[in-house]
């Protein structure tokens, strides 16, 4: 397994193994990998000939500087775990090569990025949606592996994909969870014991969700009442929002329909860490 720091050095692979007609999954991270990613990588080696693993810790994704230097950064281990799942390359650049002085050129995803997650962090998908790009522009993968948990941005990205006709097939695979139903997250490692207890009624208002909606109840507006009770029953638990949307444009629904793939998502703030999950009615993304 090699690991490249280098943007020339990470196209001119790249460039090669397309020439040469290998297929090259892709797992976008920004490192901190966990078992969902590891999951990721899983999925991408029986896809794909040549397995590449991004660590690029993107400053454009983090709403201060402070939230950016916290974040955990060891790369020798996540290249050590990486190798256990058969991946051939690491791309670790560095924010000055992947943002050199002057940069200016964003992708902004117009009528997407300013909804749910966007709406209480307004940057976050141009963000996203940029270095996606970029990333795309210099990995060269044929397939690119994310997470459900991360509806949203592959909402997104799927649209970049579409919109500027980029040639790669975006695979979306299962959310990854702890036994107790928490989705794996680079930001659990931060929750104290208490706060990781009461990170559980995410899960436990998206079960309810589901349990109603199998019941029979179509109307959003209980749904939601029905989760934020469970939600607000938890003393540490703050909502920043919960919806119910359709996965095109992430309107918000006042029906659930019966057939149609349908997203429902939430962000919580556990004491001062903020947490996201999701779960899919009517098929998948």
């Amino acid at each position: 397994m090699e690991i490249v720091n280098r943007i020339p050095r990470m196209m001119s692979i790249a460039r090669d193994l397309r020439t040469k007609g290998r297929k090259i999954g892709f797992v976008p991270t920004m490192g901190a990998i966990h078992e969902g990613h590891m999951s990721l990588m899983t999925r991408a080696r029986e896809m794909s000939d040549i397995v590449v693993v991004s660590t690029f810790v993107d400053p454009m994704q983090f709403s201060s500087n402070d939230e950016f230097d916290k974040y955990p950064r060891d790369l020798a281990h996540d290249a050590e775990l990486a190798f256990t799942r058969g991946v051939d390359l690491i791309f670790a650049p560095v924010a000055a090569d992947v943002y050199q002085n002057g940069f200016a050129s964003y992708v902004v995803v117009e009528g997407l990025s300013n909804k749910l997650e966007g709406s209480s962090r307004p940057e976050f998908f141009r963000g996203v949606a940029t270095v996606m790009s970029k990333l795309f522009n210099i990995v060269r993968p044929q397939f690119a592996f994310f997470s459900r948990k991360h509806a949203q941005e592959i909402v997104v990205i799927k649209r970049v994909v579409r919109d500027l006709s980029v040639d790669v097939e975006i695979v979306t695979c299962p959310t990854v969870r702890e036994e107790d139903g928490l989705a794996l997250s680079s930001k659990n490692w931060l929750l104290s014991t208490e706060e990781r207890k009461a990170a559980t009624v995410l899960r436990r208002a998206l079960e309810r969700c589901r349990t109603m909606y199998n019941g029979g109840e179509r109307d959003a507006s209980r749904v939601l009442l029905a989760m934020r009770q469970i939600l607000e029953a938890e003393p540490l638990a703050r909502i920043d929002y919960v919806a119910i949307t359709d996965i095109e444009h992430l309107e918000h629904l006042d029906i659930i329909p019966a057939s149609s793939p349908t997203l429902i998502s939430m962000a919580v703030y556990i004491g001062p860490h903020r947490l996201t999950d999701n779960i899919m009615l009517n098929g998948d993304l």
